[in-house]
């Protein structure tokens, strides 16, 4: 019979052992402690990011809150983050500087542009025309004071480095402008156009930082803002739409109120003026009825003047006529040894239609 031989094993842990399993139970406790600790902080700084209460309430506590004035008629409203858009050369500059000279007057710009702030600072960041080019507009200018003194007009200097304690030309950016409000003291800010902070081919990608910015800026020192931006090549027999923004579905978002200017293709030298979105009012100025207008000298500075309103359609370029155009440049592009698929990519229609009309 075999025989085994019986091995007692101690019923107590080596002390070590034992000393290292307290350990990591205390480690253990400290950090439920912590965490629990964290989650109290956590809960309580969250419970003050959003305020919150009924709908009713809302509509209570808003009652005795007057409505925004206007500060531009029913385009742009006292508050607002507002977009103007046009093609170029179509007199965004012009219309920007006759706006902002005219709030800085406290003086609505006339017609039926209602204005129902009194004088307030604006602060015109230019960074479209040069310090002569913006002399040369305004030569009247030397003689008498067509400028408030409180329309204040800034430029990028030519040394504009990002300097060491800046990340990016957006931190940058950002800390000009604040310095800029603060020693105005400007209400209403102005920047033309938002196209200079393009860093990219995706133009929207390269404002985009920047409308949030502004978006916040507005909220914080309760600022009116309008921000001019370009439209891409467009089809002048097409109404104007909120596409014809360059980066519109993300620029657009940004945005309380949005307002364009077209071109009059049934009378040379006028324009018209179109709500695109607004949230403070109704759309008075929409497809049905555009502001046309005309630029005049009178007065010794260059602005808009309403002369009538009118349905959109009747403004536009008749379809056949831009087709007769749109033709013509594709043969003239032809003529250059362009490929189709160059003539299509330069004139963006479709490679098919420029070989229907070769064909012909």
């Amino acid at each position: 019979m075999a025989k085994y031989t019986t091995i007692s094993i101690p019923l107590s842990r080596p002390p070590g052992v034992e000393q290292l399993r307290q350990d990591i139970r205390d480690t253990n406790d400290r950090i439920r402690k912590a965490e629990g600790e964290l989650n109290w902080h956590r809960a309580d700084s969250a419970a003050k990011l959003l305020h919150i209460q009924t709908g009713q309430q809302w509509i209570e506590g808003q009652r005795q809150v007057p409505a925004p004035r206007q500060l531009f008629g029913p385009f742009w409203a006292e508050g607002e983050l507002c977009l103007l858009f046009a093609d170029t050369n179509m007199g965004k500059t012009l219309l920007a500087v006759q706006l902002g000279n005219a709030i800085s007057w406290g003086q609505p710009v006339g017609g039926p542009f209602g204005m129902g702030v009194h004088d307030a600072a604006v602060l015109y960041l230019d960074f479209e025309l040069s310090a002569k080019q913006f002399e040369l507009r305004y030569p009247d200018a030397h003689n008498r004071s067509l400028f408030s003194k409180r329309f204040y007009r800034a430029e990028l200097r030519s040394y504009h480095d990002v300097p060491p304690a800046f990340k990016n030309m957006d931190e940058y950016m950002v800390a000009g402008i604040n310095y800029a409000l603060k020693e105005t003291g400007a209400r209403v800010l102005i920047i033309d156009n938002i196209a200079c902070l393009q860093r990219d081919t995706g133009y929207a990608g390269g404002a985009l930082p920047l409308m949030q910015y502004l978006n916040g800026l507005k909220l914080k020192q309760k600022l009116s803002i309008l921000v001019l931006a370009h439209t891409p090549k467009r089809r002048p027999h097409q109404p104007l739409t909120r596409d014809d923004l360059h980066g519109s579905k993300l620029l657009m978002n940004f945005a309380d109120s949005a307002f364009a200017i077209g071109e009059s293709h049934a009378l040379p030298g006028h324009r018209y003026l179109k709500q695109i979105k607004q949230r403070s009012g109704a759309e008075v100025y929409g497809a049905d009825n555009v502001c046309v207008c005309k630029i005049s000298p009178e007065g010794g500075l260059l602005h808009y003047e309403v002369t009538d309103e009118a349905p959109e359609s009747e403004h536009l370029r008749p379809l056949n006529a831009d087709a007769s155009q749109l033709h013509g440049q594709i043969l003239t592009l032809h003529t250059q040894h362009l490929s189709q698929r160059q003539i299509a990519a330069r004139l963006q229609v479709s490679v098919g239609l420029v070989n229907k009309v070769l064909n012909k």
